[in-house]
């Protein structure tokens, strides 16, 4: 028990260096945007390319994973975007082509690393026998808080993006290549039973798994009703929280009329409530399900959305962020977790949901920053609304595999 402890340590780690350098990114996107000069939809564009390296990855983790395992992908991808990190840190001092081409990489490094922790973190949680995954994206929005509240004290104290961006990525380069080394073999789950639909089986040895097989599944991955539901829920969510992370501190300099340092401490809020609701939030997984507290929590998004953008002041607005944020804490991981009920199967439906829900990365800045251009940020987060409805009408598909077999 003390190996599952010490990784489930390392899981921690890896989920807050994870935010840590998502949060130290975006909480000085408004002065990237104003040093290229870029419009609210051009800055969406360059966004664009970080979720494009997402996307690529992403389709390539579940392959990635299986090869080099989980704490390897997390070790090197963690190395690669610190590497990327670095190169943002410098070059948007020369132009946009260097931010876009490092932020690729940097997607890139952040959805095979994104894909392993919670392929780990699903281990951690079959061997623990409790619902700790949430706990787990807490980790993360710890270190996006962490992330958000440095930055906020490094524009306050004027200091340069170049200089806190590149002390950034080389402390989460080096750390996280150390912090992986308490996970768990990826074997190191219970051994799925053989199914009794399958008579043959009993009593022989295991087949031999080829490159081929692993293909043909993680193809047929893609044709599973339930996983593509569940990648639906998943992108909502991300679409969700991926706006408050991207455009908080944008729309509250621009339409709410606040310094860059309160634009930046609005997203810091906004990731605080996240963090409290993927901690607290197991406790409530655990006595009303997974169904009953997504749907809740989408509903006090929703009217946090509403605050945030009708509210008549920057007031408002904080107490806006706070609510979407606590509404938006735990659809990702939950949509993790019920990606990964099935052990035998959870690196390729947590890589197909993953993939899906990072569509909203993909598309998500650009609508925002074209709606942005005519309607302003603050009023193009109406979308984000949308999206939660869809949330709310799809939440059945993250019900556990055995009560929804049993249901059946």
């Amino acid at each position: 028990m003390s190996q599952v402890r010490s990784a489930a340590g390392a899981v921690y780690a890896a989920f807050i260096l994870a935010g840590v350098a998502a949060a130290s990114w975006a909480s000085r996107i408004p002065q990237v945007r104003d040093e290229l000069g870029l419009t609210p939809s051009g800055i969406g564009l360059v966004l664009l390319s970080l979720a494009a390296g997402s996307i690529v990855s992403l389709l390539l983790a579940g392959q990635i994973v299986a090869r080099l395992g989980s704490s390897r992908t997390v070790a090197i991808m963690g190395a690669v975007l610190g590497v990327a990190l670095f190169a943002v840190s410098f070059g948007y001092e020369y132009g946009v082509p260097p931010v876009v081409l490092a932020l690729f990489v940097f997607g890139f490094a952040n959805g095979a690393w994104d894909v392993a922790m919670n392929v780990q973190g699903a281990i951690v949680e079959r061997r623990l026998g409790k619902a700790i995954m949430p706990r787990f994206h807490a980790g993360f929005s710890v270190g996006t808080v962490a992330g958000a509240l440095v930055g906020a004290g490094a524009v306050a104290l004027g200091i340069s993006v170049t200089a806190h961006l590149a002390v950034t990525a080389v402390l989460i380069a080096v750390i996280v290549v150390f912090s992986v080394r308490a996970f768990l073999p990826d074997d190191a789950g219970p051994v799925p039973a053989v199914t009794p639909s399958d008579p043959t089986m009993v009593g022989s040895t295991a087949p031999v798994v080829t490159k081929r097989d692993r293909l043909h599944a993680a193809l047929a991955t893609w044709r599973e009703p339930r996983t593509l539901v569940v990648g639906v829920f998943v992108l909502a969510f991300a679409f969700t929280e991926g706006a408050g992370i991207d455009w908080i501190s944008v729309s509250m300099i621009d339409s709410h009329g606040t310094s860059a340092a309160v634009g930046t401490l609005a997203f810091a809020v906004f990731l605080s409530a996240m963090t409290a609701g993927r901690w607290f939030g197991p406790a409530l997984l655990d006595r009303y399900g997974r169904v009953v507290v997504v749907r809740v929590l989408a509903a006090i998004s929703l009217a946090g959305l509403a605050l945030y953008i009708l509210g008549p002041g920057s007031p408002y607005a904080f107490v806006g962020a706070l609510f979407w944020g606590l509404g938006a804490s735990l659809g990702f991981p939950v949509g993790m977790s019920a990606a990964a009920d099935d052990p035998a199967h959870a690196a390729s439906r947590v890589s197909v949901v993953a993939s899906i829900g990072y569509c909203a990365f993909l598309g998500g800045p650009p609508l925002i920053g074209f709606l942005g251009d005519h309607v302003t940020v603050k009023n193009a987060l109406v979308a984000v609304a949308v999206l939660l409805i869809v949330s709310i009408s799809v939440a059945g598909a993250v019900k556990p595999l055995a009560e929804a077999e049993h249901a059946v």
